[in-house]
Formats: C-alpha cells, sequence, structure tokens
C-alpha cells in the first residue's frame, strides 16, 4: 500500500506525521502488507530535512499563503496555488497512492483538491482548539476529518459531523519520564526547557535573554531559540540551542518544568511526556487565536498555567517558575490533571483511519 502524506511549514505541520507513519508501518507489517510512502511539501529548507531524515521521499510543489484579510499577496498566492495544484495532481497520477493524509497547513491544499478530483480518498487531520483555514477547505474534499477533541466539531457544519473522528494529536515521544533516567548532563539543579515553537520565538528568547541571571538563579536552563534566532551565549547552567529535534524527549524527561508557546504539538509532547508546563500563547495580533485556545483548555483543567503578561517584563514568568519549581505537590497535582485529558494512541488510532478510508469503494488506485 502507498500513502501520499502532505503538509508543512512549520513542526506542528510535520512532526505528528512521523508518529502515524511509524503505526501505518507497524499495522502493514502486522497484515504483511508492503509500505510505501511520500511526501507533497513546501520545499521549505527544514521541513525538507526533517521529511528526509524521517527516510520519506520528498517532492516539493508552489503554494501560496491562504489568508483570511485583504493584501496585495492574494492574486500572486493564488497563480501559486493554482500552479501547486497542477504539480500535486501530476505526482499524485505518477505515484498513485491508495490514500492521502494531510496534516494540514497552506501546501496542503493543493494536493487535497487534486486527490478529490483523481478520487483517492483522503483524511485530513486538525491539532488545535481552533481549526486552520486550510483544515476547513480541506474538510470539504476528504473522506475522514480527525480533530483533536470533541468541542472542535462546533467549529465545522452539521453536513461533515459524520466525517468527524476525535483521535487527539500523535506524538513520537514515550510515555517514560516516571521510569527512566535523562542522559542529559546537568550540574544536578532543577532544569527548565524554554522552547518556542520550531522557529523559536522572538519575544520569548529576549525575554530570557534579558533576564539570564534572574532565570539561573532558579535553575539551569535548556533554551531552543530557531534556528535564524540563534545566539551563542557562553554562560554556566545555560545551554542554548537553534533547534531540538531528536534531543526532545531526553530533555523533557529531565525537566522540572518547561515554558514554552502552546502550540497542539508541543501540548501533546508535553501531556505525554507529563512535564508540569508554563505556556506563552500568540495572542491574537499574531495567530488565529487557536494558541489561546489550546492554552486555556489545559489551564482550566488545573494541567498548565498560562502567562498572558508582558512579555517586556519577567517579574510575574519568575514568580510562576519560581512556585513551579519549589511545589512538588503543584506538580503532581498537573500530572494527574494531564492523565485526564490526555487522549492515549492517537497515532494508531489516526493510522487505522487512514487504512480504513484507503478502502472507501470507488478510488482509481489501490
Amino acid at each position: 500500500m502507498k500513502v501520499c502524506f502532505t503538509g508543512g511549514g512549520t513542526g506542528g505541520h510535520v512532526f505528528p506525521a512521523f508518529a502515524v507513519d511509524d503505526q501505518l508501518q507497524l499495522l502493514l507489517g502486522q497484515q504483511g502488507q508492503p509500505y510505501q510512502r511520500f511526501w507533497i511539501g513546501s520545499g521549505k529548507t527544514e521541513e525538507k530535512e526533517w521529511v528526509e531524515q524521517a527516510g520519506i521521499p520528498y517532492y516539493a510543489i508552489r503554494s501560496g499563503k491562504l489568508r483570511r484579510y485583504l493584501s496585495w499577496r492574494f492574486f500572486p498566492d493564488m497563480v501559486a496555488v493554482f500552479m501547486g495544484f497542477w504539480q500535486a495532481l501530476g505526482l499524485l497520477y505518477r505515484e498513485k497512492p491508495a490514500v492521502l493524509f494531510s496534516k494540514g497547513g497552506y501546501v496542503s491544499v493543493p494536493p487535497v483538491l487534486a486527490a478529490k478530483l483523481l478520487r483517492i480518498p483522503a483524511v485530513t487531520h486538525e491539532s488545535d482548539a481552533i481549526p486552520g483555514l486550510a483544515t476547513k477547505i480541506n474538510a470539504r474534499f476528504v473522506a475522514t476529518i480527525c480533530i483533536p477533541f470533541a468541542p472542535v466539531a462546533l467549529f465545522f457544519p452539521p453536513r461533515m459531523h459524520k466525517k468527524l473522528v476525535v483521535t487527539g494529536v500523535p506524538t513520537r515521544l514515550l510515555r517514560s519520564r516516571a521510569n527512566s533516567t535523562s542522559s542529559f548532563q546537568t550540574s544536578g539543579r532543577k532544569l527548565i526547557v524554554v522552547l518556542g515553537g520550531s522557529q523559536g520565538a522572538t519575544q520569548i528568547n529576549n525575554l530570557i535573554w534579558d533576564n539570564l541571571e534572574e532565570f539561573l538563579a532558579l535553575g539551569d536552563i535548556v533554551h531552543q531559540c530557531g534556528m535564524q534566532k540563534f545566539q551563542k551565549i557562553e554562560r554556566v547552567g545555560y545551554y542554548g540551542l537553534p533547534f531540538i529535534n531528536e534531543e526532545l524527549e531526553d530533555l523533557l524527561r529531565a525537566a522540572t518544568v518547561v515554558i514554552s508557546r502552546s502550540g497542539a504539538t508541543a501540548l501533546a509532547d508535553f501531556l505525554e511526556m507529563e512535564v508540569p508546563m508554563i505556556l506563552i500563547p500568540l495572542g491574537l495580533h499574531a495567530s488565529r487565536g487557536d494558541q489561546l485556545e489550546n492554552a486555556r483548555r489545559l489551564a482550566d483543567t488545573g494541567a498548565a498555567l498560562v502567562f498572558e503578561g508582558d512579555l517586556s517584563e519577567a517579574g510575574e514568568l519568575l514568580k510562576l517558575v519560581g512556585k513551579v519549581l519549589k511545589d512538588e505537590e503543584l506538580r503532581q497535582e498537573m500530572i494527574r490533571k494531564m492523565r485526564l485529558v490526555r487522549i492515549e494512541g492517537s497515532a494508531q488510532q489516526i493510522a487505522r483511519m487512514i487504512l480504513e478510508t484507503s478502502r472507501i469503494k470507488g478510488h482509481r488506485y489501490g
């Protein structure tokens, strides 16, 4: 069986699909069936490297940003989408997959449309509390829509509800925190892991750098800065990195607390590893509000603390970090609440939905 994966732009549109890929290999292997796959993406350097490092053949297409507002870029972007559609159509016709799996991002729209034209059944997955525009478009043309939790169904019209399946958000990390040790070497102090997303976060970076002595007074720091924003800082107890990939599981296992944006993929990793979290969501000025909703959902259940203050003022954040580091009872209560909101076996459930969808009668390839 051959599967086409599509999606890209950020790590949140790439890494969850790797967990699904792992499960598809496992399930098809158990059934004695051959498994092939390829990826249609945006051509961004980091995205391409991540996919190829996972051993998945990668093809880039043109695509334009899908906008909810007026911009002079609208017409050039639509031309790019049109070109991407024809590129995707050619790739799908040549590769003949049995099913397409979209992880979202604007680049996923042309392949989903092309799959519909070729009668290739498709599955799309949304990670966030508020679906993105690409997912809302793709939802019209796919057989199955996977959502992270039940309330997200309210963002889809009733006629689509029969296609919705609650699956959670897949993660490749193993829940081994409680029973394993980390190979990451620290000074023995409590460890604060700071993540701003796969591309880094300028405001969070500056907040840490401008108040580094105060944060280091609380514990050691591992800080993902982003490939384009990385600055080499030599300071005892501070470990700055452009990007954390294979080391993430090890670091989260060692962490006492993580400070992070609230992208859905990152939250799934934290829930899986049961690491107490302080979230700094992107606001409405920089997003559609999905990170705010992701963070508030966990805060309302007691599974996370949320900092929504002025990022130029570190005082309140330092208080929150100090509170979590010092209060073992609080950390254990947060972990207990995490277990209540975590959905088990997300990647396996999505993989099963992909296999089921591939068997839809009337598709052209198999």
